[in-house]
């Protein structure tokens, strides 16, 4: 069995699900032969300068312009614009498109739109045939999610899907996975006695990136005892800014860089304070722990907050002195700390990767196993 894994690093979400199904792949089947692709590596410098470099700058210096965007392109394109931006992109990734051409695999998945646009032109004018996944990493889709021909989506809720076949995928190639975490988050267990403070862990995405210093000031303030525990992620600076703060005798307080035990610090937390990202909140709903998030970026995120909100998993602070307050109240709270505990539970999907990759090992196995139609045939 080949299996071809597409991402694209723009934050690193995209990068974490598509890892996830790498490994859960390779439990299910340690003889397939996997490959995981970043694209952007195979793209023009200027095109991932702008692909990656801009997405960062907006979402950190100018969130609102994020989301116009992202609100823009949610509609029925412009023909002519739409054209073009296929054009600039076929050039920048020219190399993509060779890669793709060599039809190796017998399965490919695209945690990213980028790719699974690639790729869906690619069978559209039949020079792609094996069987294409595209794995939705929020919780709702956007119109860039709605690749076609991909002969299966999978999507964290029905809601996701309901998205999707607005822009005309087929309600049967839609599989309700969840958004596929690391298999680690599917054995992690709680590793501190009950009667310990409560655990509160802020995040700051792999980068380290958001008023992080501040959130982490506004916890300092909660009043009742607790254990904070701050990843600064590869942002060594803020590590060392955080790492010099002074704590107030009632705490404990733990400053980690990047770090891979993430699921265990999930697993030990009862809260996690976080910018809503889908591969974060996913990976804090499989550990069964409540959330305070904070900062959405217009769009995808302020959706996976609306999401988290509706559903009695999360709580939302508009800014470091509400954190504050919200932090104090739900440590304050026990009843109804656990009841989003609960929640979050309930909406959790520890083996999403698992359940994604078996259905993604069963379309592999038919196509090496049957004569491939064509990629112009599946599109007709």
């Amino acid at each position: 069995m080949r299996v071809l894994i597409l991402t694209a690093s723009v934050g690193s979400g995209h990068v974490r699900a598509a890892q996830a199904l790498e490994a859960a792949l390779r439990e299910l089947d340690p003889a397939a032969e996997l490959e995981l692709v970043d694209v952007l590596t195979y793209a023009r410098a200027g095109f991932r300068l702008l692909y990656r470099d801009g997405y960062l700058g907006l979402a950190s210096r100018a969130p609102h312009v994020l989301g116009g965007l992202y609100d823009a392109t949610d509609r029925e394109p412009n023909p002519l614009a739409e054209r073009a931006r296929r054009r600039i992109q076929d050039l920048s990734l020219a190399r993509l498109t060779s890669l793709l051409r060599q039809d190796r695999w017998d399965a490919a998945v695209s945690t990213h739109f980028l790719p699974a646009e690639v790729v869906s032109q690619l069978k559209l004018s039949g020079r792609f045939s094996a069987p294409h996944a595209v794995v939705v990493t929020d919780f709702q889709a956007h119109r860039l999610w709605a690749q076609l021909p991909a002969e299966r989506f999978f999507v964290a809720t029905e809601e996701t899907g309901a998205a999707l076949s607005r822009w005309g995928v087929d309600a049967g190639c839609v599989s309700v996975t969840g958004i596929p975490v690391d298999p680690a988050f599917s054995r992690a267990r709680r590793q501190r006695p009950g009667s310990e403070q409560p655990t509160v862990l802020l995040l700051s995405g792999g980068a380290g990136l958001g008023p992080v210093e501040e959130c982490f000031d506004a916890l300092l303030r909660a009043p009742q005892p607790c254990r904070i525990v701050a990843v600064a992620g590869r942002n060594e600076a803020l590590r060392r800014a955080l790492a010099r703060k002074e704590i107030p005798s009632r705490h404990r307080v733990q400053v980690l860089g990047f770090t891979r035990l993430i699921h265990q610090l999930m697993a030990d937390a009862d809260v996690v304070v976080t910018k809503p990202g889908g591969l974060t909140v996913s990976e804090a709903l499989a550990s069964g722990a409540a959330l305070i998030l904070v900062h959405p970026v217009p769009g995808q995120e302020t959706r996976n907050c609306d999401y988290l909100l509706e559903n009695g998993a999360a709580v939302k602070a508009d800014g470091p002195l509400q954190l504050a307050a919200k932090a104090a109240a739900l440590l304050e709270q026990s009843g109804r700390l656990a009841g989003l505990r609960l929640n979050a539970r309930l909406l959790g999907r520890p083996r999403a990767a698992f359940d994604a990759a078996r259905e993604l090992l069963e379309l592999g196995a038919l196509s090496a196993s049957f004569p491939r139609a064509s990629a112009a045939g599946l599109a007709a």
